[in-house]
């Protein structure tokens, strides 16, 4: 057990003497909760092998699971990295700071702790302030994975991870509910296309736009597991709430027909039922024993609201969560990437 030092800071008005404090323990090889764009980071110094693994550690995750290094210019990427491709620069000039991740040939500054035993590195630069101010007073490169146990859901909110995760690192900054809600986007671009390997809020239609041609990771869209996964997320089960989940791939009457039918055999079992749904469905189910939990009115805000639904339902005690399904393309496939791994591919036809 960790004892763990918990500070709330304010986005809005930041106190730079607890960015110093939350940064020198970074800086001394300690475990750090903070915030960014995405979800919350469990941040670390990337450049120490012994502080990577406390990461590891502290998520009870598989040590082959790369971890994402975050830096808080776009120069540094040249300290850490063997090239930069015309690509990668287009990419950075046009994301960064932001939630895009890209994928790099190593130097072997990164040690294989952080790097996951392979020789290529995932690195972003977050466009959330008090992500780079801790970064840049840390004066090294902050690996951060999500802040969840892993295999269980990202944490998007304060109160997520200070249940969770007190006990478990050395510090926790308690910021503002983060602003996209899904990690990342994945990028890599060091073969003879870029390949997004886990998607997010920078598109695949995004990154085609800007430079010509981009392709889904074949994993994205089905249940393989990478064997020698490339990038965080993409060879285990991910946001996984204790709840069972399933997605119920239906439209209009017949997705409120199908939730009203399984609903009533859960009952039978004895089991309690969680719904996330669009706004416009809420009122279909009034009257029905059922815990619901808004996913909002577009996509967009449906990946802010996912993980936090998930976990909503599951502090609501319910057995069994039942989501909507998403288009797959813009954002669409990432949340449907991430309610795929949450629910192990079960789908509802």
């Amino acid at each position: 057990m960790v004892e763990t030092r918990i500070k709330r800071i304010d986005p809005k008005d930041i106190d730079q003497d607890i960015i110093e404090e939350f940064a020198k323990m970074l800086a001394e090889g300690k475990t750090v909760i903070f915030p960014t764009e995405t979800v919350y980071g469990l941040g670390a110094n990337a450049l120490d092998e012994k502080a990577a693994q406390k990461i590891y550690e502290a998520k009870g995750r598989p040590s082959d699971n790369p971890l994402l290094v975050h830096v808080c210019d776009k120069e540094d990427v040249y300290d850490l990295v063997e090239y930069v491709d015309d690509k990668a620069k287009i990419l950075i000039d046009k994301f960064w700071p932001g939630p895009l991740t890209i994928v790099f040939k190593k130097k072997p500054i990164i040690p294989d702790r952080t790097s996951g035993g392979l020789d290529t590195v995932a690195i972003r630069m977050p466009s959330d302030e008090i992500a780079r101010r801790i970064i840049r007073a840390a004066g090294v490169p902050i690996a951060a994975p999500s802040a969840n146990i892993s295999g269980r859901p990202s944490p998007t909110r304060p109160d997520h991870i200070i249940r969770d995760m007190t006990g478990r690192v050395d510090g926790i900054l308690a910021g503002a509910p983060c602003t996209y809600g899904v990690e990342s986007t994945i990028v890599d671009v060091s073969g003879d296309y870029p390949v997004v390997l886990r998607p997010g809020s920078v598109t695949l239609e995004m990154i085609a736009g800007v430079l010509g041609d981009a392709r889904l990771d074949p994993s994205i869209l089905n249940k393989d597991d990478n064997i020698k996964a490339k990038a965080p997320g993409m060879k285990y089960t991910h946001y996984s709430p204790r709840a069972e989940v399933y997605i119920v791939d239906l439209k209009g009457d017949d997705f409120v027909d199908k939730i009203k039918e399984l609903v009533g055999q859960n009952a039978d079992m004895g089991k309690k039922t969680g719904l996330m749904c669009m706004d416009i469905d809420m009122d279909r189910f009034d009257g029905v024993d059922i815990e619901i939990f808004s996913l909002g009115q577009t996509e967009e805000i449906a990946a802010k609201r996912l993980f936090d639904g998930l976990i909503d339902l599951d502090k609501r005690g319910v057995d069994v969560i039942y989501s909507v399904a998403f288009e797959e393309k813009n954002v669409g496939v990432a949340i449907m990437n991430r309610l795929k791994k949450s629910a192990g591919y079960r789908i509802i036809k």
